[in-house]
């Protein structure tokens, strides 16, 4: 996102995007909100980091965070250094990031996420075929850690398997109920395997879960009735991508299968539904195709928080709250280059773009290392001092590599850690 495409109009209101707002049971303090982007930075063994609790950290300024999606299952996997949620070190990595995500005071749910088709033998175990509702391959490639290949045919789950996946949803929320999270996010969106029952394009089953719209939105009622039964209602939300093409989606049907599966969420009280605009495929901004359906069409079928996402800008975002189409609103590029956005958006301070080119894979360069207007301060403050000669930058460097990266968050000195040393070495 550009500088400009994000500015904020202020003759327009007072900014009621930092207005607090209830989700659930808990009161948030701005409806800014952290969408999942799934960034492959996971340790061995795909187990989250201290770089993931910095990383999440440094966002706390929005009221809900949102993960990065997290499979259920090693068979769920879809992308190579996705941080998961079915082992016990998996678990432990997530307890760092909500600790640091709670001391800064926000609120985050984990992405319970099943790539379905969009997976690849090099990542099942082994080398099994991906799952999914029919024996359909998407079109494209997929990134592997051996590089770009192709996708395959999937095998098709036989019926008795469903509920083993279902379980699985279950599983990974309990999970996520010990790793401290505050609630959990079904993915149903962006063609992995929820969407992929929904669509009747990736969907030719004959039984219970294929054919009419009510069988194609079974497994997402069974997995969201699963995941309730361990967190409650009001801590559970859904996201779904309605118009998206991503992962070769196609449901000639979509208007009235999207609108009847918004309708059924509704009965169950959840904590929100999460729409992605129609002009978003994958992590792209495209035009949005002539049959598109607007999110505010479901504004009036759904009576609870509604999330919107996806390119979006400050007034755009303003005028959806203000129109009532929608209750919070996730910015997630610009979350990517801009830790303190809420902070921005109320000062008017510049909004940096992000580098697509390490948007996935490797270390804290274009992870970590985006500054917050905090950070941008201290850093000038100290090559002022450095530049003075009041103090050496050899000592400074010292003095920031000898504490905890973790604990320097706050204030702009792990900012200033990662830029001298960069400069140093």
């Amino acid at each position: 996102m550009s500088v400009t495409s994000l500015e904020k109009n202020a003759a327009l209101t007072d900014g009621p995007l930092l207005d607090p707002v209830m989700v659930g049971p808990y009161l948030l303090k701005n409806r800014f909100v952290l969408p999942p982007l799934t960034r492959s930075r996971a340790g061995v063994g795909d187990v989250p980091t201290e770089m993931h609790a910095i990383y999440y950290g440094q966002r706390a300024h929005a009221g809900l965070q949102i993960t990065e999606g997290s499979p259920i299952s090693q068979e769920a996997t879809g992308f190579p250094w996705t941080p998961g949620i079915y082992t016990a070190a998996q678990i432990d990595g997530w307890k760092l990031v909500t600790g640091e995500v709670h001391r800064r005071g926000s609120r985050i749910f984990l992405q319970l996420w099943h790539v379905g088709r969009q997976s690849h033998s090099s990542l099942q175990k082994d080398n099994a075929l991906p799952v999914a509702p029919s024996a359909v391959p998407a079109t494209g490639q997929i990134f592997t850690s051996g590089g770009m290949r192709d996708f395959e045919t999937p095998r098709a789950l036989e019926a008795a398997e469903i509920r083993r996946v279902v379980k699985q949803f279950g599983a990974a929320a309990r999970n996520a109920l010990e790793a401290g999270f505050d609630g959990v996010e079904v993915h149903g969106a962006n063609g992995y395997l929820i969407d992929q029952f929904l669509c009747e394009g990736s969907n030719t089953r004959t039984d219970e879960y294929g054919g009419s719209i009510t069988n194609r939105i079974r497994f997402l009622r069974e997995i969201v009735e699963e995941v309730i039964s361990v967190w409650g209602s009001n801590k559970v939300g859904v996201r779904l991508t309605p118009s998206s093409v991503y992962g070769d989606m196609f449901s000639s049907d979509k208007l009235e299968l999207y609108s009847t599966a918004v309708k059924e969420l509704d009965k169950y009280g959840l904590a929100y539904l999460h729409l992605v605009e129609p002009n978003v495929k994958g992590s792209e901004i495209v035009e949005a195709a002539a049959d598109a359906i607007p999110t505010s069409h479901f504004r009036s079928l759904y009576s609870g928080t509604i999330v919107v996402a996806g390119g979006l800008t400050f007034e755009a975002a303003e005028r959806a709250v203000l129109d009532g189409v929608a209750d919070l609103v996730g910015f997630g590029k610009a979350f990517i280059a801009n830790p303190d956005l809420p902070v921005r958006y109320l000062n008017g301070a510049q909004v940096h773009e992000p580098d697509s080119a390490l948007y996935y894979g490797g270390d804290e360069a274009g992870y970590t290392d985006y500054p917050s207007c905090a950070d941008e301060e201290y850093l000038a403050r100290l090559r002022a001092l450095i530049v003075a000669g009041r103090v050496s930058q050899e000592d400074v460097l010292a003095s920031l590599n000898s504490a905890n990266a973790g604990e320097q968050i706050d204030g702009g000195a792990y900012y200033a850690r990662l830029v001298l040393n960069r400069e140093a070495s």
